[in-house]
């Protein structure tokens, strides 16, 4: 039995993560002025933050297609793979993984354990590498499923947009009435609900106090857990503001280990730039 692990560009896996637990990478399309660019093969972060700055139309996204999806599993068949699990993007904010639950019921060549990450980024990502480090200890997907569930289940992310409009205008906040009306002077705090849909926590006058309210928020779960957790900082094109959040975790959480992690296009379609959030899991 031999078991592959992909999952989609919107994990934000380095290329170092990506060889270390030999992981396939799907890339999710950004599309500006009807021109199909796939993240980090056509077009890479300080690009697309270039553009989306300068650019009238603001670029939209488009699903990964079950041909491509085809074509992966294609190749790993040919490999000599029996089975692969595919970690996607929250099926809260896009249709792709009910499309692609579909199309793995008929396609035949190995058998398709889809699995829905119901969050993006950081933790989709920590989810992949899971599931990569398992296959390497010779684990296959009859356990390797159930702990993806269960990480699935311990992993939460609070993250601040600052400009809402984005989310607005691609539909992918699901409590949007709360802000319409008052989008120059707040800065939401934002997370994935357990159905995989951004919802709004709260909103704050700015950046700084968003952080400091969803620290103290953080706080106030840390003190519930009963296991150990590791936090990622976030960011989109704000990397003075990763650092600093890395600092300030880690001086005032010393035992819990800090990771940082850079938004790309796909999901800076649907935030904006000059984000920032942090995700937490075990």
């Amino acid at each position: 039995m031999k078991t592959a692990v992909v999952t989609d560009s919107a994990a934000y896996l380095s290329p170092e993560q990506i060889k270390q637990f030999n992981l396939t990478v799907m890339p999710i399309t950004v599309i500006f002025d009807q021109q199909a660019y796939l993240e980090n093969i056509d077009i890479d972060a300080p690009t697309f933050f270039k553009r989306m700055r300068t650019e009238t139309n603001l670029p939209t996204t488009a699903q990964i297609t079950m041909a491509q999806m085809a074509a992966a599993y294609d190749k790993l068949a040919d490999e000599g793979y029996d089975e692969v699990i595919s970690i996607h993007l929250s099926s809260g904010i896009t249709s792709f993984f009910d499309n692609l639950s579909v199309f793995a019921k008929t396609y035949d060549k190995l058998k398709v354990y889809p699995f829905d990450s119901k969050i993006a980024s950081a933790g989709e990502s920590a989810m992949a590498m899971l599931a990569g480090q398992m296959v390497k200890n010779g684990a296959h997907a009859k356990t390797i499923m159930p702990a993806l569930e269960k990480l699935r289940a311990t992993t939460s992310v609070y993250f601040m947009v600052d400009d809402l409009g984005h989310l607005l205008r691609t539909g992918r906040i699901s409590n949007s009435s709360a802000f319409v009306g008052n989008l120059l002077r707040i800065k939401p705090l934002l997370t994935f609900n357990q159905t995989g849909q951004i919802v709004a926590l709260g909103k704050e006058r700015t950046m700084k106090k968003a952080f400091r309210r969803a620290l103290n928020d953080f706080k106030t779960d840390l003190a519930k857990l009963n296991y150990p957790v590791r936090v990622t900082i976030i960011d989109a094109n704000a990397p003075k503001t990763n650092q600093a959040w890395v600092e300030t975790f880690k001086t005032d959480f010393p035992d819990i280990p800090v990771d940082s992690s850079h938004l790309g296009p796909v999901i800076s379609v649907h935030t904006g730039e000059k984000n920032n959030g942090f995700c937490l899991g075990v």
